[in-house]
């Protein structure tokens, strides 16, 4: 147990959000205990090393941004390699490019030229002036192959859930494109930090108290008592006893395997889009670091709806579940000193840099 002279600042998860925070306030001066119940820093972004590659333990983190003062700001820890995203999807054992452009194409229908393509979705498209679903958005926007193909099985067995049930909003972030380019995001800046995403954390909260494997729900009043103000992180519907109701989410397993040789898929992610197949993707981490180890090791994602016990990965965010945020938010916001930040507590998917900026945004108000 930490003594009882008081910090600035408990901060309850040591991710990304949790980290950075701690760093700018150590930075200017202040205090801070950072608390983790996992047995390692790093939030989802922890990389675990079998074989000398950095397994990206809670799946692949690619990261990307637009923001140069992000970009520089995680440079500034560790320098970061040129990976760029390019995905492949497996349907039925025939490889399609990732995101959808003139490679996919090719594809699937043999064509040559931006028109020819055109001209096929074109022929597909239904016509639908506001998508309410996933099915609608997918086929007004790509048609019938690509979505029967591509979309349909993916997107089901990563929510659990038909299409034809799912919030439109799903498909915001899919690129579509008449091009031959395979960067999934459009992003200028995009790569891997040099020996993993632990060297970046570990630099961040380098210097700063830490206490792990601690589950700072179970003895909140004790843990509070030792800092002036408290950053939590953690699900916010926790933190009040799910006193207006447990937000949903899925979650994500990953099955391990090493193969004795040095390349399994050619690529750090293949999904598999066929809904007979119980997995959604094989991340292959070396490739993300262009690793040229004798061995490889491949992680199959299985997604699932979210138990007691589980890692919360992605909020459900419909109209059921973003009611009982609302009511949880509404009493956030008149805490005198507590903090709620990153994706858990405030139930929103993030990218990485998003973290990021909110956590510099939250200090800067702060100091």
């Amino acid at each position: 147990m930490p003594n009882k002279e008081p910090y600035d600042y408990l901060i309850v998860g040591s991710g990304l959000y949790g980290a950075v925070f701690a760093h700018e306030a150590t930075k200017a001066g202040k205090t801070c205990l950072v608390l983790d119940r996992r047995s390692h820093i790093g939030g989802n972004v922890y990389c675990e090393n079998i074989e000398g590659i950095n397994v990206h333990r809670y799946g692949p983190h690619i990261f990307h941004t637009n923001d140069k003062y992000i970009w520089d700001y995680v440079n500034s820890f560790v320098p970061f390699n040129r990976f760029i995203n390019s995905p492949l999807a497996n349907y039925m054992g025939e490889i399609y490019n990732l995101p959808f452009n003139m490679n996919t194409y090719k594809q699937l229908w043999d064509v040559h030229t931006p028109k020819e393509a055109q001209d096929i979705i074109n022929k597909q498209k239904i016509t639908v002036s506001q998508p309410k679903n996933v099915e609608e958005q997918a086929l007004s926007l790509v048609g019938e192959d690509i979505y029967n193909k591509l979309i349909k099985g993916y997107t089901e067995k990563q929510w659990g859930r038909v299409c034809s049930e799912l919030p439109a909003s799903i498909l915001n972030r899919i690129p579509v494109r008449y091009t031959f380019d395979n960067n999934y995001y459009n992003d200028t800046y995009q790569g891997i930090p040099i020996g993993g995403y632990n060297t970046l954390m570990e630099k961040l909260l380098d210097g700063i108290a830490i206490k792990l494997n601690v589950d700072y729900l179970s003895d909140s009043s004790y843990w509070n008592s030792l800092a002036d103000k408290v950053v939590y992180t953690g699900r916010i519907d926790a933190y009040y006893d799910y006193a207006e109701g447990e937000l949903a989410y899925r979650s994500m397993r990953w099955e391990d395997e090493v193969i004795d040789h040095d390349n399994y898929q050619g690529n750090a992610i293949v999904n598999y889009t066929d809904a007979k197949i119980p997995y959604t993707r094989i991340i292959e981490h070396k490739h993300f670091e262009f690793g040229t180890q004798p061995k490889t090791v491949i992680s199959k994602e299985y997604p699932s709806e979210t138990k007691s016990g589980d890692e919360p990965h992605y909020p459900i965010a419909d109209s059921t579940n973003l009611a009982i945020y609302a009511k949880y938010k509404n009493r956030a916001t008149k805490e005198a000193n507590i903090l709620f930040g990153g994706r858990l507590a405030t139930y929103k998917y993030y990218d990485m840099h998003q973290v990021i900026a909110s956590a510099l945004a939250q200090i800067k108000k702060e100091i």
